[in-house]
This record gives structure tokens, C-alpha cells and sequence, in this order.
């Protein structure tokens, strides 16, 4: 009998990490956040989505010595010329707790006078599997989920912006979706599935 891979999440953020274990533990893949190896959180550094997965990656894989996946996602609001982007977790300058809270405050506030039809955004997700520290081929996959900015939040479900993210083929909120439904629709179901599909052809 096949037993489970082991494979350490780079991230500390518990709502990805229910989303991922989610999706990939079908496969008998042991998903380990990297707290568990007591390794804390690098700097995201980069200029891009797929430049901060690699940096959490290599990080995961070099501290612990296993194979690495780590996702790096954001919301990007066309009237805010993409922003908040790949700053998204930390686009009211906290960490923490309150910062859901407060991201999604700053968000409302920039897109005050902004009309309905004017505040199209999306989702964007990377997802980057390393098999060691040094992996030159790392595989990246990516997914993108459309959609517009309510004007208040609605929904108690998911994290982030959730609240606020309105799914137009369901007319609710990304919050209000059960959690079936978001990870079949999100960008972070997509990657991830694009990820499962490339899975069977990795050593």
C-alpha cells in the first residue's frame, strides 16, 4: 500500500492551510505547515506573485529538508490599477488578527466613489511545488478567479477579502459560499487542481 508523501506548507495562514490539506489530501499527500518544524515566516521580498512562492518555498525546503509547497495570492481591483495585490496580506500596513479586519477596510475606503459596474477584481493565485531546496525546475501553476468589490461585507465563511468579493455566477459573496462550491470556483482550487493533475509525473 502506498503511504503518504510528506510535504511542508510554507505558511502560517490557517485558512489556506484548511483549503490546501482540503484539496491535496486526497492524494496521500501529509500536508505540514511549517510551524510544526518551528520555521518561522520569510520576507516576501519579491516583485511578483510566482518571485514570493519560490522565496517561501526554497525557505520551507531549506529549514526542513522535505519537499515544499507554498502559495502566494492576492486581490488585484482594476480602478486600483491592480493593487492591492501581491501586498494584499498586508495592505493596511498590520499583521495579525485584525488584519482581515483592516485590509478590508482600506479596501472599501479606497473604492468609496468608485460605481458598481467600475469595481471589476480578481483573485489571483500562484502555487509553486519545490522538491528540494535547490530545485531548478520547480513547477508553478497558477489560477485566476473573476469578479467585482461589494460595497459592505457580506458572509461568515472563508478569510481575506472573502467578505467582500462578489462571485457573479452565484450572486453572493465569496463568504457565503460553502466550502464544496469555493474550492471548486476559487483561484487557489484552480491552481491546486492544476497542481494534482502534474502530481503522478513528479519523482
Amino acid at each position: 500500500m502506498a503511504t503518504s508523501r510528506k510535504v511542508v506548507l510554507a505558511s502560517g495562514n490557517p485558512g489556506k492551510l484548511r483549503e490546501l490539506q482540503t484539496i491535496i489530501g486526497v492524494k496521500k499527500v501529509e500536508v505540514i505547515p511549517q510551524s510544526d518544524f518551528q520555521v518561522n515566516e520569510i520576507a516576501e521580498t519579491g516583485l511578483s506573485f510566482v518571485e514570493n512562492a519560490l522565496i517561501k518555498a526554497r525557505h520551507a525546503c531549506a529549514k526542513t529538508g522535505l519537499p515544499s509547497i507554498a502559495d502566494d495570492s492576492g486581490i488585484e481591483v482594476d480602478a486600483l490599477n491592480g493593487e492591492p495585490g501581491i501586498y494584499s496580506a498586508r495592505y493596511a500596513g498590520i499583521k495579525g488578527p485584525a488584519a482581515d479586519t483592516e485590509n478590508n477596510a482600506r479596501l472599501l475606503s479606497e473604492l468609496e466613489k468608485v460605481p458598481e459596474l467600475d469595481r471589476t477584481a480578481r483573485f489571483q493565485c500562484v502555487i509553486v511545488y519545490l522538491r528540494n531546496a535547490k530545485d531548478p525546475t520547480p513547477l508553478i501553476c497558477q489560477g485566476t478567479w473573476e469578479g467585482y468589490i461589494l460595497f459592505e461585507q457580506k458572509g461568515k465563511n472563508g478569510f481575506g477579502y472573502d467578505p467582500l468579493f462578489y462571485v457573479p455566477t452565484h450572486d453572493c459573496s465569496s463568504a457565503e459560499l460553502d466550502t464544496e462550491t469555493k474550492n471548486l470556483l476559487s483561484h487557489r482550487g484552480q491552481a491546486l487542481r492544476q497542481l494534482l493533475k502534474c502530481w503522478k509525473d513528479l519523482p
